[in-house]
């Protein structure tokens, strides 16, 4: 008897945005494309799709010369190329217009796209017929996607009926989409065991990460009930948050019986080390540890492999704001590890309560947000849901889909507290068509459509990212962003990680009272080095002053007050966080052992002291050590304006300032000084967590100052407005 074959694909795009921020440049993809080819186990290779038209304009490369160049040597090869596109969201976050997606298999068709893998986030096959119809009225070939999940609603007759509707439709392929990878084996062998059984002639092809660690055995079960096609990644970004390697799946399932291509090992090497060149260049600086490895904290959460390189990078941001709130309300800071549990535990308390969508993009990111958001309002003593953005509440009412199950009758009193309307019918009747409206826009701007209008959908599907990369603002960010990224991973930054590490034992500490010298150097120590914080941290633009000029000379001055009385000090810099202070001609040894908001561990002459710092009334801040306070400021040229304080303001819970509750971007800004607010005003849009996130008031009031602009890069803790 005959082995039964099975193929491979590979799920390049999602190797790289598995990990991490970008994706390869079109030169890097042209170079690595042959020797892929040359490999000879993959039938498909997953090109574009999701997030990689975004990306490609973030760091200012245009999509359409990258797509086609990318596929064009797989088209010629003879290995059918495949995107990833999320039905009603099209390649983007949120709904898009019928003639916007409709235009999209035109172009990625005409690009030398063969596979339109299309999937609902929320099984709605609504959302489905009009990317399987569109599909195939472009020469493509349409692939319906399950959004596979785990949960007590989430049955093979639930997946089957939406199977069902995407045959009427006329789909040619149905793939699994195991995003998170906790789809447990025996079910998914079931289910694929009924499409084969039901429907001989589809092919299936499954797509599982390897996160919680189901996906070997997965592959497995797939097989034997009947799948085609596996998608595969390879060494360095294979395993982890992505998907298992071909080396392992290949020798399984050849041990198996299956009839399976071999792979050209001299070709994988080279392969291999062309993604570490990639990483080496600078993809790797945007990939977190973590996400190299397999972990079983993955099953609860339910969170797909494709949003950890996201994800971590929102805990960063958001870490410093969330144990400023928590260390001013006197409850336990948390280290990293902690914090990521939190929101697991959290993402899977408050899934069901939004009545289960399935944890895949864009529905993995409203839950997940509104978790870490939960975490932050309830570190700062506020109630669960009480920052919830548009997009999350679109899906919610229905305007996104159905969802899978109830809604939980506390989010359903919110809603309706709120004067939210629930929605039922048909999605994209909501989205009206949007073509012809970008089109003249482009015309009195000046800007070429594109060959069949490729330019015009990129700027209809994503408006804000095509804008930067038109006027090179994307890649000017890009370009900045690398270089702060290099030199933070440079081995003299030392002290910037020492912080997410565990705090310094202090138990050793000198406790003896401290005399004003004392105090000085450490408000030294701390304002001269507090750009080794979370990286610009309180900053909204730039460098302080000293950091692009006095941290350069060997010997400077500066001016210290305490209370009313000025006190020159004398600077010299020995070396990386070693100086030697001279206070009234008396020299003081200093050396900077730690450092985070508000902290500074140091040693005086060989002693050793712990300070912390505070804000204080007008300019001054509060230096506490060993329960004696100083009130100091500096008052020379190069003190960096924007001084990092561990105190109220930062925390958020000063009335009179409107702070910045995670990182991100300023995206909108709704008010302007002098203007009156009410409580809950949205008063500005900071584009963060692949989200515009509504900032709201909590106060009545009148705006004194805007201290941010469009556009600004801000951090957890920033101040935004000031209020009379």
């Amino acid at each position: 008897m005959a082995k039964r074959q099975i193929r491979f694909s590979l799920i390049y795009r999602d190797m790289w945005q598995s990990s991490g921020k970008y994706v390869p440049r079109v030169d890097q993809l042209k170079k690595i494309a042959p020797v892929i080819i040359d490999m000879g186990c993959f039938a498909r290779i997953e090109t574009n799709g999701g997030a990689f038209e975004q990306v490609c304009l973030l760091f200012g490369e245009n999509p359409n010369q990258t797509v086609p160049e990318w596929t064009k040597p797989f088209n010629e090869a003879g290995i059918q190329t495949h995107m990833l596109e999320r039905a009603l969201n099209g390649i983007r976050m949120f709904p898009v217009p019928a003639d916007v997606r409709m235009l999209m298999y035109k172009v990625k068709k005409a690009q030398g796209v063969d596979i339109a893998r299309s999937f609902c986030g929320l099984n709605d096959p609504r959302n489905l017929e009009l990317s399987i119809k569109g599909a195939k009225a472009a020469g493509m070939i349409s692939q319906a996607a399950l959004s596979i999940t785990h949960s007590p609603v989430h049955t093979v007759e639930h997946y089957m009926h939406v199977v069902d509707k995407a045959v009427e439709f006329g789909t040619d392929e149905i793939a699994l989409k195991d995003m998170s990878g906790v789809g447990r084996p025996v079910l998914l062998g079931k289910l694929v065991r009924a499409i084969k059984e039901k429907y001989p002639h589809l092919l299936v092809q499954y797509h599982g990460h390897s996160g919680p660690g189901f996906s070997v055995a997965s592959m497995l079960e797939v097989a034997k009930a009947g799948a085609d096609i596996l998608d595969v990644a390879m060494e360095p970004l294979s395993w982890g948050m992505v998907h298992p390697d071909v080396i392992t799946i290949q020798e399984m399932l050849k041990d198996a019986g299956f009839d399976v291509p071999e792979i050209n090992m001299h070709a994988y090497m080279e392969a291999r080390a062309l993604n570490q060149s990639f990483m080496d260049d600078f993809l790797g600086y945007f990939i977190d540890p973590k996400n190299r490895y397999v972990s079983s904290l993955m099953i609860g959460s339910g969170l797909p492999g494709g949003m950890m390189g996201s994800l971590m990078a929102d805990l960063k941001g958001v870490h410093t704001a969330i144990n400023l709130a928590l260390r001013e309300h006197g409850k336990k800071e948390l280290n990293e590890d902690e914090l990521l549990v939190s929101l697991f535990d959290e993402t899977a308390y408050v899934w069901p309560k939004l009545g289960y969508p399935p944890l895949v993009t864009p529905f993995s990111q409203y839950v997940k947000n509104v978790a870490l958001l939960n975490i932050v309002q309830m570190a700062k003593g506020e109630e669960r849901y009480s920052m919830m953005d548009e997009n999350t509440w679109s899906m919610i009412l229905g305007k996104a889909g159905k969802l899978p199950g109830p809604l939980a009758p506390e989010i359903i009193e919110l809603a309706q507290k709120k004067g939210k309307e629930f929605y039922s019918g048909v999605p994209q009747e909501l989205y009206p068509d949007a073509l012809e409206k970008y089109r003249t826009e482009m015309h009195q701007l000046g800007w070429d459509t594109g060959k069949n209008d490729e330019e015009l959908f990129e700027f209809a599907m994503h408006e804000t990212q095509y804008r930067d990369y038109k006027s090179g603002l994307a890649k000017k960010r890009f370009l900045e962003e690398i270089e702060k990224m290099k030199s933070q991973s440079e081995p003299k930054k030392t002290i910037s990680t020492v912080k997410d590490k565990q705090v310094p034992n202090r138990n050793t500490y000198s406790r003896e009272a401290v005399e004003l010298p004392v105090a000085i150097t450490g408000f030294l120590a701390y304002t001269l080095n507090n750009r080794l914080i979370a990286p610009d941290t309180a900053r909204t633009n730039g460098d302080s002053v000293w950091t692009s000029i006095g941290f350069w000379r060997n010997n400077m001055a500066v001016t210290v007050v305490h209370e009313k009385t000025e006190i020159p000090v004398k600077i010299r810099n020995l070396a990386s966080r070693e100086y030697e202070f001279i206070i009234h001609d008396i020299p003081f040894a200093v050396k900077l052992l730690y450092i985070d908001l508000g902290e500074v561990d140091y040693t005086v002459n060989g002693q050793t002291y712990f300070a912390g710092i505070t804000r204080a009334e007008g300019d001054f801040s509060k230096v506490t050590i060993n329960q004696k306070e100083f009130l100091l400021m500096r008052s020379d040229l190069l003190v960096d304006e924007s001084l990092a304080h561990a105190d109220t303001s930062a925390a958020g819970s000063n009335e009179n300032r409107i702070i910045a509750p995670i990182p991100g971007r300023i995206f909108r800004i709704n008010i302007s000084e002098g203007d009156k607010i009410k409580k809950g005003d949205v008063v500005l849009v900071i584009d963060a967590m692949k989200m515009e996130n509504n900032i709201l008031t909590k106060r009545e009031g009148t705006v004194k100052k805007i201290l941010v602009k469009l556009d600004d890069m801000v951090e957890a803790g920033t101040r935004l407005i000031e209020l009379e």
